[in-house]
């Protein structure tokens, strides 16, 4: 089903989209185009509910927003029903007074809370008086009996902080951290600091978190499941490239010097695997794996760290071995291992190969240890989509396949060893759908039995009750608003739960997205995409047509295709007279590994051939699109992408804005260009490698049309240098173009980034629509209502 939307005009607000056809565009069309963004429009949407939390005694709860504020549910699968989690008004009452403010039950400053065992009393952390709400504050243990709330400390539970940038076991009882490149945990109820290694130094540090591109001071490490040991590793980043940047400053410069590898150089991180003991007799004692150091690789990261933990690694359920994988530097091995946590050593279990590239930056963790059996289950490509495999755990050897045909497993949910079925999300295995919608699925371990247990035709997003009895389902598409209902292991309804009312939305003159099919550059590969249009289009007129891209390969222009108030600034752009498309083209994960290796080792291609063949099918389709008025941006890999569509494509693309691109990956980490690009391989001839032809500044003497470049002047992620050697040979090309550097200004621009959203529009209006912006419009800025 899909809504059938009425828009429904601002009072006194001007005809946005009649504005393509005039010569000047107001402060009022531009405030109108404003009220489309997400801080505008993501607040009028309620009955989505948040992250679902799990109780010991199979209760759940979850935030839900309501069109006052919020309201917690306390969700019972097993007797049924849903009902607030606690009396709002008096808990506000309560707490209120415990912190001396006025508080309102329609909106507690709190996002989540803890409940004790028991389940009659619950702690939470007020911020102070006007601050934000996430994190910091003051900890308070309410009792649900009597509602009466005391600080935390006056009741005895707060015990010890754990250090910011640490990671906190299982249990809760201890936090390891980073002091000196060494690490220490920390016992929470005494506060007792013990150092866990000695011999840590700069460069050669324990649980360093740096991949060059991201880094943060929280160690890489895995706690066991019974909150024994850690596993983690040393980082050697000894003679490594470095990075430099220098911030924006009056005086004496300041310079932000680290570790950074590229694409070609002769050492790269490396991690040497341990695991650390923490309370045993002997603790700290640390046990080396017996192998030598990995390179710093992951399937499933251009990390080695997933959230806080190391990726592509599984503890045994007791804690006594380690399941990981190493991975070459290239991407093209992947070896499965297990480690013993008491002596260090290491079994290969089997090699998985490709010719491109194993697993992908972005995916999931889709394997499972199941030592009781000897069994692990494994994911793969081999055979063209994301299929789980299951392994004898003792030999290696394959006992059998278990998904076929058609489609993705996106996501292992739950495992059931008794049962021996495994509940796993999928995409593209429901002909006629969207392949990108994500549906839930169970199957035995033989391969046999699979089901369907959402069969809408929508996405679907699953929370799973820990015994796996029950599972929220929230379904959704781009143009329909979610629905949440409780569902069995079986798929069947048990009870709605929640239904998203967009009625203060549409209110707005807002409407959904148009979802887009087309062929790719081959005419017989189907491509998908959104289209957004404005809420007040005359199809009579022409519309200039902006292309926002991100090319992959480590995801696509559109992302998720459940329902979102806002997309970027697609609908925000199409309110000023612009037809906007957002493209996923082949190269872009998701689909088959073939659709996803399109261009790999030809990362130029950005998936623009796809991008020029759906727009043209577009216009061919709406005689509204004005295909000789197309435009493109993007950021980051957009931005890689957007300025070489306007070299590769300049009498297609005639504006162009393109944002902190890695316009030479080269210049950019590792592990980006070295897992789609390939080793960097010196020219025959001495002259180039097989990066120079896919560098944008090789092109820029084919740039016709208007070219914005813009860049973050501390982008650690990102460094400024990409956009600088485009700039560079712009310049020698005698080529006119224009630039925006933003001082201090990190990959995402932080505080200037609405100034960056304006200026795009700004751009926009004056080069591919012709029209004269109002003069330095300042986006969340409060002004009178008309």
């Amino acid at each position: 089903m899909r809504l059938q939307l009425t828009a429904v005009l601002l009072l006194g607000a001007p005809l946005a989209a009649a504005a393509q056809t005039a010569d000047t565009l107001t402060v009022d069309d531009y405030a109108r185009a404003e009220q489309f963004l997400a801080q505008n429009t993501f607040p009028l949407v309620s009955g989505i509910p948040g992250r679902v939390t799990w109780l010991p005694d199979g209760r759940a709860w979850y935030r839900v927003a309501t069109a006052d504020g919020a309201e917690f549910v306390m969700l019972d699968p097993a007797a049924g029903t849903r009902a607030p989690a606690f009396d709002h008004g008096r808990l506000a009452d309560a707490l209120g007074e415990a912190a001396g403010r006025q508080l309102n039950g329609a909106d507690l400053p709190f996002r989540g809370f803890e409940l004790s065992e028991d389940g009659t009393a619950m702690t939470v952390s007020v911020p102070a008086d006007g601050g934000a709400r996430r994190g910091g504050g003051e900890s308070y243990v309410c009792d649900l009996r009597t509602y009466a709330c005391e600080p935390a400390e006056d009741v005895g539970t707060a015990g010890h902080d754990a250090p910011s940038n640490s990671v906190v076991s299982p249990d809760g009882k201890r936090a390891v951290y980073i002091r000196d490149y060494d690490l220490w945990v920390r016992d929470l109820a005494t506060g007792e600091d013990t150092q866990l290694t000695t011999d840590g130094i700069e460069d050669y540090g324990y649980g360093t978190n740096n991949a060059g591109w991201t880094r943060r001071e929280t160690p890489v490490a895995t706690w066991s499941p019974d909150s024994r040991r850690i596993v983690t590793f040393r980082h050697d980043g000894r003679g490594v490239s470095q990075m430099y940047l220098v911030k924006t400053k009056v005086g004496e410069p300041e310079l932000d010097a680290w570790r950074y590898p590229l694409p070609g150089d002769s050492v790269i991180f490396r991690i040497e695997r341990m695991v650390i003991d923490v309370t045993g007799p002997a603790a700290p004692e640390v046990v080396r794996f017996d192998m030598p150091p990995d390179p710093h690789r992951s399937m499933v990261s251009d990390h080695v760290a997933c959230g806080n933990g190391l990726c592509d690694l599984l503890w045994y359920p007791d804690g006594s071995k380690v399941a990981f994988v190493s991975s070459s530097r290239d991407h093209k091995h992947a070896w499965v291992r297990v480690a013993d946590a008491e002596t260090g050593a290491v079994r290969t279990l089997f090699e998985e190969t490709s010719e491109t590239q194993i697993g992908d930056a972005g995916a999931g963790e889709n394997w499972r240890v199941l030592p009781a059996s000897d069994e692990f289950i494994w994911w793969s490509e081999r055979d063209n989509w994301v299929h789980l495999y299951l392994y004898d755990l003792k030999t290696g050897k394959l006992k059998n396949r278990i998904t076929t045909g058609h489609g993705n497993v996106v996501d292992i949910v739950r495992v059931d060893e008794d049962d021996r079925t495994i509940y796993f999300t999928g995409q593209g295995k429901e002909p006629g759908r969207d392949p990108y919608f994500r549906h839930l699925y169970r199957i035995n371990f033989d391969g046999s039995a699979e089901k369907l247990l959402t069969p809408e035709d929508a996405d679907h997003s699953i929370d799973m009750s820990p015994d796996g009895d029950a599972f929220i389902d929230t379904y959704s598409t781009a143009d329909t608003p979610p629905v949440s209902v409780l569902r069995d292991s079986d798929g069947n309804i048990l009870m709605p739960l929640e239904e998203a009312d967009i009625s203060r939305l549409l209110a707005t003159g807002w409407k959904p997205p148009t979802p887009i099919r087309m062929k790719a550059r081959d005419g017989e590969t189907d491509i998908y995409g959104m289209m957004f249009t404005p809420t007040n289009m005359d199809s009579t007129k022409q519309y200039p047509i902006i292309d926002y891209i991100y090319p992959g390969p480590q995801s696509g222009s559109v992302r998720g295709r459940s329902f979102s108030a806002a997309r970027s600034d697609h609908q925000a752009l199409a309110e000023l007279g612009f037809v906007v498309v957002a493209i996923d083209g082949m190269g872009t994960p998701g689909r088959s590994k073939a659709f996803h290796d399109a261009y790999y080792g030809d990362m130029g291609d950005n998936t623009l051939p796809d991008q020029v063949a759906g727009i043209r099918q577009l216009a061919r389709r709406h005689p509204w699109i004005d295909i000789d008025r197309v435009g493109i941006w993007g950021h980051s890999g957009g931005g890689f992408a957007a300025a070489d569509a306007m070299f590769r494509y300049p009498d297609f693309f005639k504006v162009g804005i393109a944002e902190s691109g890695n316009h030479d990956n080269r210049n950019y980490e590792d592990d980006w260009g070295e897992r789609y690009q390939g080793l960097l391989v010196p020219g025959e001839d001495g002259e180039g490698d097989n990066y120079s032809e896919e560098a944008n500044q090789t092109h820029v003497e084919n740039l016709r049309g208007k070219l914005l470049l813009a860049h973050g002047g501390m982008d650690s992620n990102v460094p400024p240098s990409n956009t600088l050697l485009v700039v560079e040979k712009l310049i020698e090309a005698n080529k006119s173009f224009d630039l925006l550097m933003i001082p201090n200004a990190g990959h995402g621009y932080g505080r200037a980034s609405n100034y960056m959203t304006r200026r795009r529009w700004d751009y926009f209006v004056e080069n591919l629509m012709g029209a004269t912006p109002p003069e330095n419009y300042e986006i969340g800025a409060e002004r009178p209502v008309t």
